[in-house]
Order: C-alpha cells, then structure tokens, then sequence
C-alpha cells in the first residue's frame, strides 16, 4: 500500500484547517502536526478534530512525548537523529515512531535502531528548501536499497508525482495536502498507483 502523509503548515491552526483536515481525512493516512502553536492549544485542536470524527490512529505528534502521551496517540515523528526517538522507541516498541532524514547516514541508523519508516528528501525543489539542491538520484537509489519504509519528501506535486523515482513506500507533502481538495488527493494516488 503506498501511503500519503498530510504535514501541516508551520502557524497557528485554525477552524478552517480543522474543517480541511476532516475533509480530507478519507484521502489520506497520515496527518502530522507540527508545533508553533502552544502545548496547550494544540491538544485543544487535536481534541476536537477527534471529537469531530477524525481518526485518532492517523494522528502522528512531532517531537513532543508529553502530547503523544497525553492524547494517549501512538504515532510520533522525531528530527533527524533525535536521540530520543532511539531511546523512545527501544522503551516504548508499540509505539509507530518515524524520523526526518537527509542522507544514508540517518536512515541507517534509523533502521539499526528500529524505527518504523523515515522521510527522506527533499526530492524536488521546493518552497520550503530554497537554494538547497534536491537529493541525487544516486543518493536516492542507495537509501531505497534499505530495508526500511522510506517516504519521499519535497516539493510533490501533481505535475512532479509522475517524477517520483520507484521503491518509495510512501510520499509526505505540507502545500499540496494543505491545499488539496479530497478529490484532488484520490486523484494523486491514482496517478502515483498508476506510474508505480
């Protein structure tokens, strides 16, 4: 099954993006939550968009164990090489735990230390990463041959889907989910399904 994981942007959310993400919620498998808003504010949006009808277990917490805990969530997503995914993770196996990577180096380890999938890019140019260059295809091509779950990352688009080299398990993306309509994302995975 190739998964598609909805990242949300960095800013205060609000009604309207609670009211995007249940829109949404069908087309997607993963929701990732980011943190500038407060502790405190993000467990009250998380806890409504529950109550609201959003699938708890398509929740993923970036970085902060004492939300993930509090919402009794079991999905975490940690920074590149956080020490603290690994300890996490070897205390807690039940726990779904994922990690931001950049290069062969960090998804090794985070395959050595058990984690459950990576992130790795970015894969095309993007908004997010200007005047960084994009991974090379020989980058790519070595951190696929791992047997980890990797989830391409950077600048995916509906007109860049059609790029996406093979061997990805999954794709992440804050712009398009942000953006997309329900049908808009059904039509993606098709398209993806369809190169793959």
């Amino acid at each position: 099954m190739l998964i598609f994981i909805a990242i949300t942007s960095y800013k205060a959310l609000t009604t309207k993006d609670l009211h995007h993400f249940l829109e949404i919620a069908k087309g997607i498998d993963g929701l990732l939550f980011r943190r500038p808003m407060s502790h405190e504010d993000l467990f009250y949006f998380i806890t409504n968009l529950i109550q609201q009808g959003f699938p708890k277990d398509k929740i993923i917490i970036h970085s902060d164990i004492e939300l993930l805990e509090k919402l009794n969530l079991s999905r975490l997503h940690m920074r590149e090489m956080d020490a603290r995914a690994f300890d996490y993770k070897s205390r807690h196996p039940e726990i779904e735990i994922s990690m931001s990577t950049h290069s062969l180096e960090s998804v090794t380890q985070a395959y050595e230390h058990h984690l459950d999938y990576v992130f790795y890019g970015h894969i095309f140019e993007t908004p997010s990463k200007p005047n960084q260059t994009p991974r090379s295809m020989e980058e790519i091509y070595q951190v696929l041959q791992l047997p980890i779950p990797v989830y391409a990352i950077g600048g995916i688009t509906k007109e860049t889907i059609h790029d996406l080299p093979l061997g990805f398990a999954g794709i992440c993306a804050i712009s398009f989910f942000m953006n997309a309509s329900l049908t808009q994302i059904e039509q993606l995975r098709k398209e993806w399904v369809k190169d793959a």
